[in-house]
């Protein structure tokens, strides 16, 4: 058959007829190229299975450019940027697995893209024949779709809408990208300009939902995709709704693991590291994920102890200074803020390479000195967010209850940056103290109490020391319950200082701004600030929500600070006297 190309009547026409018998439209394309089945169409245009009769009828397809553009301005940017695409394309094309463009043309005052026709099966067809993939098969499905998505990136293109029907496996067994027909530049381009969002829900990264888009959102999209040929889990359609069993809109988080699938730790830790929201938090190229997929698991040297529970240093009663200067605010209606002192000193901030799972951002080690101030002995509980915030205004309203998770000695969360800076505003006019959140090099001082391990309490974690998906180890700890919610405070052994929860249960808002590492941070307890003041503001801590590693003393990730979730918190401090 012949399919008419002329969007307003699409006619399906006898084989090799010229002209369409309904509209009298042009059907050979270039004078060579065939429409012969619709394929389906996206926001920029539709796509047809095609055969080139110069080359003996061999396959090929071609792709309409047929933008839904009210703005005239707007189409001949979107036109410019299309000529663009197709240039890209021809060097992309130069891949292996990636499809090569044979034509870029104009006709009847419509752009045409012609590409190489791959004979294969996509992996959802595959999936829905032969049944959930092995471990085995998504490793080597990573380490080869890794590769060509480095390959791009390097391009400055990024491909926005990987999923299984979009990765055809050959006849030779190799995998083969395919749709390009949505990439774009890293740089801004005209099309995020005019607001145009493209990607498949269920697949597309949170952030490229809202226009914006990084090497990130691909790896997004790739661990999605290896997620759902784990499980077997595709997005249902009940009563106009889509259901997703992987992931927990609640809790905003994925739950593939509750699916039991059979999976090592090394490889669950790789993709649920992809899959984080926070773009800071995931890998930010393909070459990382390589590198982390390729490494020969981590051997842990055999602890001085017999069973692999970790060596509790069990905390020394503060000096009789300490318990001096050490106070408790009166909130008022019995409700108390212990204010722990924190004696000065000097430490090494940041984490060795050889700690594992350690990050680049968490280096270079420095030496910092502190001077003595006071910390919360716990993060700041929802009964004196109430007190608090039922004081005089200063900046900003304040929710009195914004709690997920609700228990006057929980942690208050679902609180973004600026409403903790409110609180000790709040608490500061009140009481003629200065209190404010700790700076990051007060936060890790504070939690180290004076040790240089991974963990306040050792080399390693276990749900009985601290509030994490215990679904995951790290080190020698074990797996244990996973308890999907706050804790109340102080139900986990404190640190040396007597501070109880800085590994775990919440994520605590730190005042500095995020940086990329630790090049040129202060040697002292100063807060860290950039020129801009939109930058993300640091979270230390890890969270109920997050795995162990993210719980260590030098974990750091920065985040925008309008955020609010049911996994972030804070904790307030003040100069002692």
């Amino acid at each position: 058959m012949s399919q008419c190309l002329n969007p307003n009547c699409q006619f399906l026409n006898p084989p090799l007829t010229k002209f369409c018998q309904r509209c009298g439209n042009k059907l050979l394309l270039a004078d060579r190229y065939r429409a012969i089945k619709y394929l389906g169409e996206g926001g920029f245009g539709r796509t047809f299975e095609a055969v080139d009769e110069h080359r003996f009828d061999t396959p090929c397809v071609i792709k309409q450019f047929l933008p839904q553009l009210q703005s005239s301005a707007a189409l001949q940017k979107a036109t410019e940027l299309f000529k663009q695409e197709g240039m890209r394309l021809r060097d992309l094309g130069k891949h292996p697995q990636i499809p090569d463009l044979l034509a870029f043309f104009e006709q009847d005052n419509r752009f045409y893209l012609v590409q190489e026709f791959i004979d294969g099966q996509d992996l959802l067809k595959e999936l829905q024949q032969r049944g959930k993939f092995s471990e085995q098969q998504v490793r080597q499905l990573l380490n080869e779709l890794l590769s060509v998505l480095e390959f791009i990136h390097n391009q400055n293109v990024i491909h926005r809408d990987i999923k299984p029907d979009n990765i055809i496996r050959n006849g030779n067994g190799s995998l083969v990208l395919i749709d390009f027909g949505v990439s774009k530049q890293l740089s801004a381009t005209v099309l995020t300009k005019i607001g145009t969002i493209t990607g498949t829900p269920g697949y597309a990264a949170p952030e490229q939902m809202h226009g914006h888009v990084s090497p990130a959102s691909d790896l997004y999209s790739l661990a999605v995709t290896c997620i759902r040929l784990l499980t077997g889990c595709l997005l249902e359609e009940r009563n106009g709704d889509w259901v997703d069993k992987l992931f927990d809109p609640m809790q905003m988080q994925w739950v593939w693991r509750q699916q039991n699938v059979a999976v090592s730790n090394e490889l669950g830790l790789i993709l649920d590291k992809m899959l984080l929201f926070p773009i800071s938090e995931r890998y930010q190229s393909a070459a990382e994920v390589l590198k982390a997929l390729n490494s020969p698991p981590v051997s842990f040297p055999q602890p001085k102890i017999q069973v692999p529970v970790p060596k509790i240093s069990v905390p020394q009663p503060p000096q009789p200074q300490s318990q001096s200067q050490s106070f408790s605010e009166d909130l008022g209606n019995d409700i108390k803020l212990d204010m722990v002192y924190i004696p000065g000193g000097t430490f090494t901030m940041g984490a060795p390479s050889t700690e594992y799972r350690s990050r680049d951002c968490e280096r270079p080690q420095h030496e910092v000195t502190i001077k003595p101030f006071l910390m919360g002995k716990y993060p700041v509980t929802q009964a004196q967010w109430k007190a608090v915030a039922n004081l005089a205004k200063v900046n900003r309203d304040l929710q009195a209850d914004p709690s997920r998770f609700k228990g006057a000695n929980r942690p208050v969360e679902c609180v973004s940056w600026y409403d903790a800076v409110e609180f000790c505003d709040r608490l500061s006019q009140h009481t003629s103290r200065s209190y404010r959140l700790p700076s990051e090099a007060e936060w890790e001082y504070a939690c180290r109490a004076g040790t240089t391990t991974p963990f306040y309490f050792g080399q390693t974690i276990t749900p009985e020391l601290a509030n994490y998906d215990a679904n995951y180890t790290y080190g020698l700890g074990r797996k244990g319950k996973y308890r999907r919610e706050t804790t109340p405070v102080g139900s986990f052994p404190p640190n040396a200082f007597g501070l109880y929860d800085l590994h775990g249960n919440i994520w605590e808002w730190c005042a500095d701004h995020w940086h990329d590492n630790y090049q040129g941070a202060p040697n002292d307890e100063t807060i860290w600030l950039t020129s801009d003041e939109k930058s993300p503001r640091l979270r230390r801590g890890g969270s109920w929500i997050y795995s162990p590693d993210y719980c260590r003393s030098a974990f750091r990730n920065g985040f925008d600070a309008g955020y609010s979730f049911g996994n972030i918190g804070f904790r307030v401090v003040c100069a002692a006297a």
